[in-house]
């Protein structure tokens, strides 16, 4: 069977790869009989892999025209990730945000949607939700497809450091030590997505920061994506100093999750005061999630359910 598929909107140089690599890897793994000519391609082969050669290029020009750089690493996951079907080129290639370390970052809910179309069209978005979601998971993935693409120099991850019936001061070393543990999901989500080296690298060279809440005062951050996460826990106070360090060409996320509050006291919390501030102005973009956009485990959802029934 032979197909030809015409390639437009994209470098040719970054799709095929130097010397043709990416094309030759494709047509060594599938496998199929490959000639290149300008934009088209034209292959023959069996129906079943010129089918996975299609679905596979359609993720490749995508990944082009989001700015990403692709490698036969890259590739290869694409290549896992079809065989187990869990690549589609209907629902998902318009979806994915970020290619990972575990292969391409999308929506899989119609929450998760509208938080990425959000994040695309707004400069401060504010996403709240139940714990499972992808929030803060959807936040960094965003914040490291803007650093691959230029848009923005530098990445800022912060948390209000505050306690959630632990003491803060009875945990064993020094400030760092302390604080990390509030840090924690940041780590997390950049793991799931990077390389150890990589993120290693972001860290020295200060192209990405973690930090509490607090170490954002007195600073103007231009030309980076900023994101406040368990911003339920900042006051209304902390709460106007970070939305206020917004610099030139600068993005926020802030996420939260209003059922989750440890303040002392519950209506000092800023992210609740900015819903009803910041819910009709422009460039300011407001996502909602629910238990239907939940990505954890299956019981999760029933768990928060539960404890929401709950009186407790």
């Amino acid at each position: 069977m032979k197909k030809t598929f015409e390639i437009k909107g994209v470098d040719l140089t970054e799709l095929y790869g130097i010397g043709d690599q990416n094309i030759l890897f494709l047509e060594k793994s599938l496998p199929l009989n490959i000639n290149i000519r300008g934009n088209n391609i034209f292959c023959q082969g069996l129906k079943k892999d010129l089918d996975h050669f299609s679905v596979i290029l359609g993720h490749m020009v995508n990944s082009i025209k989001k700015g990403n750089n692709l490698t036969t690493k890259d590739i290869n996951q694409l290549l896992a990730m079809n065989i187990q079907k869990t690549l589609d080129s209907k629902k998902s290639i318009n979806d994915i945000i970020f290619y990972g370390k575990k292969g391409p970052i999308h929506a899989k809910t119609d929450g998760q949607k509208k938080l990425l179309n959000s994040l695309c069209k707004n400069d401060i978005v504010i996403s709240v939700g139940p714990a499972g979601t992808g929030k803060t998971f959807l936040a960094v993935a965003y914040a490291l497809s803007l650093l691959e693409k230029h848009e923005i120099e530098k990445i800022i991850f912060c948390r209000p450091a505050v306690e959630a019936g632990e003491s803060l001061g009875f945990l064993p070393g020094d400030l760092k030590d302390k604080i990390d543990p509030y840090l924690a999901p940041l780590y997390d989500a950049l793991h799931e997505l990077l390389p150890k080296s990589k993120i290693q690298m972001f860290l020295s060279r200060g192209i990405i920061e973690i930090i509490p809440l607090a170490y954002m005062r007195g600073r103007t951050i231009n030309r980076s994506a900023m994101i406040l996460d368990e911003a339920q826990n900042a006051s209304t106070i902390q709460m106007k100093m970070f939305l206020t360090r917004l610099g030139i060409d600068s993005r926020a996320i802030i996420t939260g999750d209003i059922s989750q509050i440890d303040l002392p006291n519950k209506s000092n919390s800023g992210l609740v005061s900015i819903l009803n501030i910041l819910k009709d102005m422009k460039d300011i973009g407001i996502v909602k999630l629910n238990e239907n956009d939940i990505a954890r485990h299956h019981l999760v959802k029933h768990i928060i359910d539960a404890y929401s029934k709950s009186k407790v």
